[in-house]
């Protein structure tokens, strides 16, 4: 109980101490906490939109390997008879069952053909529109579509594009392009996470996205009451053959949407939760350098309650239970801290058009448990040194002055251990350099990140006694004794120095690696470019896998100073080489420009051959792999089609990053062998200008494709720039993401001057005594914080350039072999940490300032 009431007291009088170390633990709960409520609360929508949008059984066409249903590379649904329906409905059991038609291979486009359509990564929906759609919808206005001029539209489009009944929407898809008047308005029962739904009557539904009639996409059946959807299934896969389609209850659908959808919110999920594990790495050091100066300050009380009878393990005990008290009251306010943070990721989400609502915010159980025993757990473990130095104490200490050196045997060993751990962690990256295989090679990289970054950590004061001394004379010695001062401040406890700049050190040092590694990619890859790329334009989806429709391809091929137009279809295929190994690879079927549009480099044979007839060519590692050479027959039997004997005409280099391992064959070649109607579409087209007339081409180019806005037409500079912008897109996101680990590093030099403050406080009011002004002080507090904030900087730098070049070297294996180091962003950050000091040391500088000299000189 004395333990108890001696902890309690402490804590609370130097709770002003302990505000800042709590702060540390709020945020990095608050991360932690907010992730998990997220993500539930993500699962908890869809878990919701699929239970209710997934009839008793449904019946869906076995796929055949496309991507959402679709036959591979068409941009078709596949589709099952309507003779499946009449049979499944004479099934006994069965209350109803209607055909449904659904894609989402189609734009929509307004008056003024902008793309109404989710822009986010949520589908657009167009299908037909059946009773099993009142289970999620209802109709807020106007009526369903009852002919072949008529649509409806769902009601969070509507609102965001401004669509009223009347109004008329145009929709593009692979068969053709319709126009369609809006008559209803239809509203989801349950939160709709960002799609774009447009509905149409059946008949219509088939004509305009299936090409005519009998043929559905899905069949959705009803059960009548008292049979279960797993008797149900059993019947309807009875009738209509084991194994012909494929068959699902309610519930098999319904974990089957969220298992797609799961793995995109896992990965999400533990990202965040790897930066708020940074981010309580950082808070480690906080905690530690606070409670290390707490119990320092308190030596002689320390020793006084030794001199009294307290037991090391009650003095232990003592400093371990103010951890707790501070890891109790900074997580639970962190668990609240980190509802508020969801709500506002989630009104962050709606705004980008991912649609979350506050009434499915899901907070489990779990979640304020997972909180409170992390931050209790985080503190307590980084507490525990100190404790433990505290119960070192003896009560002789009640006769000195607080504050005792530190240990030189131990700082030697810590040295020593420094030294080993960062040389081995250098030796593991320099390994990874020198790797053969990415894979070996990024499992040195780990280990030699992990190493360096622990051995930098521990080595960290012996850096800090010669790295402050540098930046002093650099940075301090212009400012006369104000400076020197501050520098005999930073090394009076190198080891508190080196914790301070370490904290900072691990965000600084991600960020510098994650820029070399971005530039690096994004010089490769335009490198790359200029080497390889021939073709003047590139025209490709704005959205993943939306294929090229025929009306486009007609409207570019015939663009005025086009001197040639490249198709591309990427076609499914197995392959049997000479060896008889069988595997699943694919071909590229293009027009034979595409060698003029893609400078390829060959090892062996021309690879203009390869687009001859009954020709293609093979990547060296195949070629490798196989034993192939040129001359060879490779069986290709196409997926969608027959079975063709091509000769290798051509052994292209896998020295690339563009089109690396692809195999190329004639578009004539596999038109011969595959149907037209099963041929997949152009994903990508290539186009090159009549010389001297690349401008109007390019200006004509955009003109004739303007009715069609899913589609971007870019040249070599464009698409050089949206390849930058979406790497630094992705980078600006990881760095918003670090920004909590830096900010808990800022608090840490704060804390760390704060308390240093009052540790100094006799100290101070003797240099005041002697004639140091105010502003002199401030001054040097200031100094102390920019040099220790400098120093964390050249720390986390020079370790992040170590990291990026050792991961550079690895992605040259890939085809990205040109490194590239930011050098003003790294510029800037540098400078920005100095500003990162002054910002830190203006509360510690004020609060110096306005100490009375005379109460300060007579503090204990």
């Amino acid at each position: 109980m004395t333990v108890v009431k001696t902890s309690m007291r402490n804590f609370f009088a130097h709770k002003g101490r302990m505000a800042l170390s709590a702060v540390a633990v709020l945020l990095s709960v608050a991360f932690v906490s907010g992730t998990l409520v997220f993500t539930d609360t993500m699962n908890t929508t869809f878990d919701k939109l699929f239970a209710i949008t997934s009839p008793d059984v449904t019946v869906s066409p076995k796929s055949s390997g496309g991507e959402g249903g679709q036959q591979p590379g068409t941009g078709k649904p596949e589709t099952l008879p309507a003779s499946a329906l009449e049979r499944v409905g004479a099934v006994a059991g069965v209350k109803s069952v209607e055909g449904a038609v659904s894609t989402e291979s189609v734009t929509v486009v307004n008056a003024e053909n902008k793309n109404v359509g989710a822009t986010t990564g949520a589908p657009t929906f167009v299908g037909n529109w059946t009773r099993n759609d009142l289970r999620s919808m209802e109709i807020a206005s106007g009526h369903a579509p009852r002919g072949p001029t008529e649509a409806m539209i769902d009601a969070d489009t509507a609102d965001k594009h401004h669509i009223k009944i009347g109004d008329e929407l145009r929709a593009i898809a692979v068969t053709g392009t319709f126009t369609k008047k809006i008559t209803g308005i239809a509203a989801f029962k349950v939160t709709n996470p960002g799609a774009t739904v447009l509905y149409l009557d059946t008949a219509t539904a088939q004509r305009e996205l299936l090409g005519g009639p009998g043929r559905f996409t899905q069949l959705h059946v009803t059960a009548d009451a008292g049979v279960s959807d797993t008797k149900l299934k059993q019947d309807v896969a009875a009738a209509l053959g084991t194994g012909t389609y494929k068959i699902q209850t309610q519930k098999e659908a319904a974990d089957a949407n969220r298992s797609d959808v799961g793995s995109f919110l896992d990965v999400m999920k533990y990202a965040m939760l790897g930066f708020a594990g940074i981010a309580f790495l950082v808070g480690i050091f906080l905690i530690v350098n606070t409670f290390s100066m707490l119990v320092a300050q308190r030596t002689r009380e320390i020793g006084l309650m030794r001199a009294l009878g307290s037991s090391r393990g009650q003095i232990n005990r003592s400093v371990l239970f103010e951890a707790v008290l501070l890891g109790v009251f900074g997580s639970v306010a962190g668990v609240a801290a980190g509802v508020g943070l969801a709500v506002g990721l989630m009104k962050l989400m709606s705004a980008t058009g991912l649609e979350l609502s506050t009434e499915d915010l899901t907070v489990r159980w779990t979640t304020p448990v997972i909180g409170l025993v992390l931050g209790v757990l985080v503190t307590v473990v980084s507490a525990y040194i100190p404790a433990r130095r505290a119960a070192r104490i003896s009560p002789m200490a009640a006769l000195r002055d607080a504050g005792t050196p530190a240990d030189g045997r131990a700082g030697l060993l810590r040295a020593v251990l420094g030294l080993l751990l960062t040389a081995a962690g250098g030796l593991s990256l320099l390994v990874a350099t020198r790797a053969d295989e990415a894979a070996a090679g990024s499992l040195f990289l780990g280990v030699g990140v992990v190493l360096t970054l622990i051995g930098f950590v521990v080595i960290g004061p012996l850096l800090a006694g010669g790295l402050v001394r540098v930046l002093s004379a650099v940075l301090l010695r212009v400012f006369g004794p104000v400076g020197r001062l501050a520098e005999r401040n930073a090394l009076r406890n190198p080891r508190r120095t080196g914790a301070t700049g370490a904290a900072l050190m691990i965000g600084l040092a991600l960020v510098a690696c994650l820029s070399v590694v971005g530039s690096s990619m994004v010089a490769s890859a335009t490198d790359e470019l200029d080497k390889s790329v021939g073709a003047d334009f590139i025209v490709q989806p704005s959205v993943p896998n939306t294929p090229i429709v025929p009306k486009a391809q007609e409207a570019l091929e015939s663009t005025p100073g086009i001197a040639h137009v490249t198709q591309y279809r990427m076609v499914d295929a197995k392959l049997t080489s000479p060896d008889g190994k069988a595997e699943d690879e694919g071909v590229i079927a293009a027009d034979p420009t595409y060698a003029q549009d893609l400078r390829r480099e060959t090892v062996a044979g021309e690879l203009s051959a390869a687009y001859g007839k009954d020709a293609m060519s093979v990547g060296d590692t195949y070629a490798k792999d196989h034993g192939v050479e040129v001359g060879d027959t490779i069986k290709v039997a196409f997926r969608a089609g027959g079975t063709a004997e091509l000769k290798v005409a051509a052994i292209t280099s896998d020295d690339t990053s563009i089109d690396k391992g692809a195999m190329y064959i004639n578009l004539t070649t596999a038109e011969r062998y595959v149907p037209a109607a099963k041929m997949p579409k152009n994903m990508i087209m290539f186009a090159a200008a009549q010389d001297g007339k690349e401008k109007e081409a390019y200006a004509a180019l955009k003109k004739s494709l303007a009715p069609y806005p899913q589609y971007k037409v870019q040249d070599q500079t464009d698409f050089k720039q949206d390849l930058k912008d979406q790497i630094s897109q992705l980078l600006n996101i990881v760095y918003g993401l670090l920004g909590l680990a830096i900010v808990v590093a800022v608090l840490g030099v704060v804390n760390t001057l704060a308390l240093s403050v009052v540790e100094r406080t006799r100290e101070i009011g003797l240099l005041r005594a002697i004639g140091l002004s105010r502003r002199q002080l401030r001054r040097m507090i200031r100094l102390e914080s920019v040099v220790i904030a400098v120093f964390g900087a050249l720390l986390g730098l020079g370790l992040g350039l170590g990291w990026g070049t050792a991961a550079q070297k690895l992605l040259a294996l890939e085809g990205l072999g040109v490194l590239e180091i930011p050098w003003p962003t790294i510029a800037g950050v540098f400078v920005a940490s100095a500003f990162v000091g002054l910002f830190a040391a203006l509360v510690p500088a004020f609060r110096a300032g306005r100490m009375n000299v005379l109460n300060a000189i007579a503090s204990d």
